[in-house]
């Protein structure tokens, strides 16, 4: 049966959206409900009514394979990871709206998963992240007619950068080399606005992850990319998915339909769908 997809924009607390459903369960309903980003080109988006993106690629494809109906789960960016993982995955947010059975575009990084308080108790220890499905980077989109020869981000003295706000190319660039780029870091509010301004000659760089970069990218071939600054800490890394921990039998038959994708090619031909440059995490070296 292929699943049908039905995008559901719920905020009333119905007890059907209040829990996450086992493995056994989703398969008796009949329908699996996953969290993906609002707003949030080109992973997850509304456009003329139709719901597009990679991570919406991936929930149909997951719920085809399943062969249940597929309900997302449109979920808004609290203030850090764990605040995203007790609203939608383990506990739900207190305005209501429940949980979901999977959630997607989850960093993947062992030492967070297993990460400890001041007493030594694992902290995320109702959820369990896994299926890390691809390498994300930061990267530098440039003007090469107003910088020939990009070499060093010590150019941001002199040529003026945009940036998303409070992101961590923000953080970078406005304390890099003691300070001195600040004045020149122009900041908005999405990062299309950046990339905007780029087109629009108001700056002659945005720095922010790669795939943004290309979807929002000008089509003028003068616009270059290059890596992000060695200095930014993490320059990749790699993204997965959450469930509730309980729910380790549901991880287990995600985890086969993405392998399935990626060494198929499957995944990497929809991220070219979608004009972006598809990197498999480290975990499928030597497939």
């Amino acid at each position: 049966m292929m699943a049908r997809l039905s995008c559901l924009l719920l905020s009333f607390w119905w007890s059907g959206w209040c829990v996450a459903l086992s493995f056994d369960e989703i398969q008796r309903a009949g329908v699996i409900k996953v969290g993906v980003y609002r707003d949030f080109a080109p992973y997850s988006f509304i456009e003329q009514g139709q719901a597009q993106g990679v991570d919406v690629e991936l929930a149909r494809r997951i719920a085809d394979t399943l062969e249940v109906d597929l309900q997302l789960r449109w979920m808004i960016a609290d203030e850090n990871l764990d605040d995203d993982l007790r609203n939608h995955v383990w506990k739900g947010h207190y305005m209501g709206g429940g949980v979901v059975d999977l959630m997607l575009r989850v960093p993947y990084d062992r030492q967070y998963a297993y990460k400890v308080d001041q007493d030594g108790l694992v902290i995320n220890d109702l959820v369990h992240l896994f299926g890390p499905y691809q390498e994300e980077r930061w990267s530098l989109l440039y003007d090469n007619e107003k910088i020939p020869q990009f070499q060093t981000y010590a150019v941001f003295q002199y040529q003026p950068v945009a940036v998303e706000i409070d992101t961590v190319p923000d953080f970078y660039l406005t304390g890099a080399f003691q300070g001195r780029l600040r004045e020149r870091v122009h900041h908005y509010i999405r990062l299309g606005d950046a990339v905007d301004a780029l087109a629009q000659n108001k700056v002659s760089a945005v720095m922010g992850m790669r795939s943004q970069l290309q979807w929002f990218r000008p089509s003028l071939q003068r616009y270059q990319e290059t890596v992000g600054p060695s200095g930014i800490g993490k320059q990749h890394w790699a993204i997965g998915m959450a469930v509730k921990d309980s729910y380790r039998q549901l991880a287990y038959a995600v985890t086969d339909i993405i392998s399935a994708m990626v060494t198929s090619g499957e995944m990497a031909t929809t991220y070219q769908h979608y004009g972006l440059t598809y990197e498999a995490p480290d975990h499928y070296l030597g497939y």
